[in-house]
């Protein structure tokens, strides 16, 4: 990932912050092999599951190297939003987002009770936030036994993590401010996102 010092958020609990944020990752591994697949940290690596038809698993070997590629919010930013350019007029459109690379090697699960287990702690999750959580206890134990069956667990032992917050530190502060504002004004949930990250990282009286 090319992570220009500005853009780099400091630590690596902002880009595990944001992993456990915005969870779907595409996982790519050699030969251009890519599944987009839930990924949640396990211990030191992060993990979830493909379905078994899905050729992936087949052609990539226990071990392997594997990038999973997590996407946060992401914005594009007018120029029309820079007190700057009222100044000079030298401003250029851009597009701020978050983004957070995890390099590593792969192993697949078979395992029943493997498998069962990180569906649990996807759903247990993910339904959290509902009315009713559904669990897996709900099904009928044949019923996800079977599905389970359909499934292949992925875990990912993580080596290196690179994250990018590029959020308009490269501005100035009359700039980011006027960025905010433009964004959170918008409708679209990206726009406002970021302009909520741009807030809680530069604050500014306005």
């Amino acid at each position: 990932m090319y992570r220009p010092a500005h853009f780099r958020p400091g630590d690596e609990a902002a880009a595990f912050e944001a992993i456990d944020a915005w969870p779907l990752a595409l996982l790519v591994t050699e030969g251009l092999e890519a599944t987009h697949v839930p990924l949640l940290r396990d211990g030191d690596g992060l993990a979830g599951h493909i379905a078994k038809p899905n050729p992936h698993w087949q052609q990539t070997l226990d071990g392997a190297p594997a990038l999973a590629v997590f996407g946060g919010p992401s914005a594009y930013v007018s120029p029309g939003f820079y007190a700057t350019k009222a100044e000079h007029g030298r401003v250029v459109p851009t597009w701020n987002y978050v983004a957070v690379h995890v390099r590593g090697r792969l192993r697949w699960l078979h395992g029943a009770d493997e498998k069962r287990a990180i569906v649990r702690r996807l759903t247990d999750r993910f339904e959290a936030g509902e009315a009713k959580p559904w669990s897996i206890d709900d099904a009928p134990a044949d019923y996800v036994e079977a599905m389970l069956g359909g499934i292949v667990g992925v875990r990912l032992t993580i080596e290196r993590i690179e994250a990018q917050f590029k959020l308009s530190q490269n501005r100035t502060e009359d700039d980011r401010s006027g960025v905010e504002l433009g964004l959170a004004a918008r409708e679209d949930s990206g726009s406002r996102a970021i302009a909520r990250l741009m807030r809680r990282h530069f604050p500014f009286e306005g």
